[in-house]
């Protein structure tokens, strides 16, 4: 790993909870860390209730764009931590793999959202103490 981490966050459609994750990620570690995130099919904008849920604690996402997931994104990137995207996740030797268990927020209401963000939260937090020398 370089001196500069780099970790990409994927999910199916890089609507959710990539895109929390990846907001936390700038959040809680600033400039340490290259953030990138990505999905297998993506959306074509991000979830509006996720944007809400994130901008009750002051983080804004609404500059994110739903990105395809890449080889060289992929091959590129320290950490790969998956969320649900199966087998369109590529694997890579020598790469840290986290896979999260989350709740999909399409199509849920303003209060499980919050619970995932709030869980995704505690997982970045985690990441970023793990990631620190």
């Amino acid at each position: 790993m370089s001196d500069k981490p780099s970790v990409l966050f994927v999910c199916v459609h890089n609507a959710g909870r990539s895109q929390m994750a990846a907001g936390w990620l700038r959040h809680l570690a600033g400039d340490t860390v290259e953030v990138r995130s990505a999905g297998s099919e993506p959306a074509d904008r991000i979830n509006p209730v996720a944007v809400e849920a994130m901008r009750e604690v002051g983080i804004d996402i609404t500059d994110q764009t739903p990105a395809k997931l890449t080889w060289d994104t992929a091959e590129a990137s320290d950490v790969i931590v998956t969320m649900g995207c199966g087998d369109a996740c590529p694997v890579f030797p020598g790469k840290r793999y986290e896979d999260w268990t989350l709740i999909d927020p399409a199509g849920q209401p303003l209060d499980v959202v919050r619970r995932v963000r709030d869980d995704i939260r505690t997982r970045v937090q985690k990441l970023v103490d793990d990631l620190r020398p």
